[in-house]
């Protein structure tokens, strides 16, 4: 049943990484598109590599751990209060963006490299919503896909509609208390917490003013406006336990946060002595650390001099 299970998701894979690598020959195969090669083989054969590696050991050392079932959906969306969500959305859009990047790097034109950075993004992320639903512990959440299909819908919209990124999803992440009463959901360690502590996580709508504006303004085009989301006071999923083992749960207030900062684009800074394909390695998915606003129904406004 395993092997079975296994062998059916690698193969799903393995097609929606087929289909991919059709289009890019097909891309090739056009004239003077100004394709690189090289480059794009590279691409293909790598990330074909890493996609089957890591969906192999996602498997072993993950879904192996709990029981199968059936494929079968399940209804999330009432979960973390629906940071999971938001969190789903982000890592699509910025897996969009990283695959937009290696096709412009491989020479394939914006139009084309924004439809395969989304699709790709939504065909891997889809893979994992696979997993989950043939997996008893969770299930094939449409919340999840749907998540996953607006994030990658803003990356490709704005690419079709601008030619750039106006208006990004960004990350941040800070500890909080809230992981030591459970650490089996919200991780024992620092860096299990960054992966499962809602908590401390913090989804960013970072939108750049200098882009609306007109190509002369003196206004900095590197500057970033964001506004953010997060929130606090979750032990568990839906409700907070009273009691995990011997410890007893503080009553904690489960509520989102709102931020409002300042952020950079580092891409935009304007520096002609750099090589402009040192700038697809800047990682503009995540947040710097800067001062920011905070608000909370019933609750005064919080400056924090520098929030993570």
């Amino acid at each position: 049943m395993r092997h079975a299970l296994l062998y059916k998701l690698t193969k799903g894979l393995f097609l929606i990484l087929l289909m991919v690598a059709i289009g890019f020959q097909q891309l090739n195969a056009q004239p003077n598109t100004g394709v690189n090669h090289g480059r794009l083989n590279a691409v293909i054969i790598t990330e074909s590599i890493i996609a089957t590696a890591g969906t192999i050991a996602l498997h072993y050392l993950w879904y192996k751990k709990f029981p199968r079932s059936r494929f079968h959906l399940f209804n999330d969306n009432a979960e973390w209060l629906s940071m999971d969500k938001i969190g789903h959305a982000t890592s699509a859009y910025n897996f969009s963006a990283i695959q937009y990047d290696m096709m412009r790097w491989s020479g394939v034109d914006n139009k084309k490299a924004a439809w395969v950075g989304g699709l790709t993004a939504i065909g891997l992320l889809t893979m994992i919503e696979i997993f989950d639903g043939f997996s008893s512990q969770w299930g094939f959440s449409k919340g999840d896909m749907l998540a996953n299909i607006t994030g990658s819908a803003l990356f490709v919209a704005q690419q079709l509609a601008w030619g750039e990124q106006r208006a990004r999803l960004k990350f941040s992440f800070h500890k909080t208390i809230y992981s030591k009463y459970n650490p089996a959901e919200l991780g024992a360690n620092k860096w299990q917490s960054w992966l499962k502590d809602y908590n401390g996580q913090t989804y960013w709508l970072s939108i750049n003013p200098a882009s609306f504006m007109k190509s002369n303004t003196s206004f900095p085009q590197w500057l970033n406006v964001n506004l953010g989301i997060g929130a606090g006071g979750m032990i568990g999923a839906r409700t907070n336990p009273s009691k995990i083992g011997n410890i007893t749960i503080p009553e904690f207030r489960r509520q989102h946060r709102y931020l409002f900062s300042i952020d950079a684009d580092l891409r935009r800074i304007d520096n002609k002595n750099m090589d402009p394909h040192v700038l697809l390695s800047v990682p503009n998915s995540l947040k710097i650390p800067a001062p920011a606003l905070e608000f909370k129904k019933d609750s005064a406004i919080k400056f924090h001099l520098l929030y993570f």
